[in-house]
């Protein structure tokens, strides 16, 4: 007596069923992350201007405020990358390469003044920077970064 096994397509469309699930929901939750983090921006600049202080725009605060519209930057390219996903069905390298260049910038522009003690972080971070740079320049290069002009899903 042989078990019957679900076919290989029937599988496939189930996994390629909860895959798209799955990135609706990222999606979804990116958003409000995105909202959330955009209100905190918000907040955070509508109170140093109506603050007596003009230091909070200064030195530590500018960094700050940098540092967080970097990270709704950020959010925003990685909502990009979810719905390219959703949209197209593949990864966009050119996308992903940008999101890490971004967010390795982030952390650059906010890394606090006690950094320069630190040899082996600044390092890792110039060599980070430098790589996703020449992969980014390699990827837009091979031309894999533009979709094609036959490509009708646009």
């Amino acid at each position: 007596m042989t078990r019957s096994r679900p076919s290989w397509p029937t599988f496939l469309k189930v996994v390629d069923s909860a895959e798209r699930k799955v990135a609706k929901l990222l999606t979804v939750i990116t958003g409000v992350v995105i909202v959330a983090a955009l209100v905190q921006l918000t907040i955070r600049v509508g109170t140093d201007l109506i603050s007596p202080q003009p230091a909070n725009w200064l030195g530590d605060g500018l960094i700050k405020v940098l540092g967080d519209l970097l990270t709704v930057l950020i959010a925003l390219e990685v909502l990009q990358n979810v719905t390219s996903y959703l949209r197209r069905h593949v990864v966009q390298l050119e996308l992903v390469l940008v999101t890490a260049l971004t967010a390795v910038a982030r952390k650059v522009i906010v890394l606090p003044a006690s950094s320069e003690n630190k040899p082996q972080l600044l390092i890792g971070l110039g060599v980070a920077s430098v790589s996703l740079a020449c992969a980014y320049w390699l990827v837009m290069r091979a031309g894999a970064g533009r979709p094609s002009p036959t490509d009708s899903s646009q």
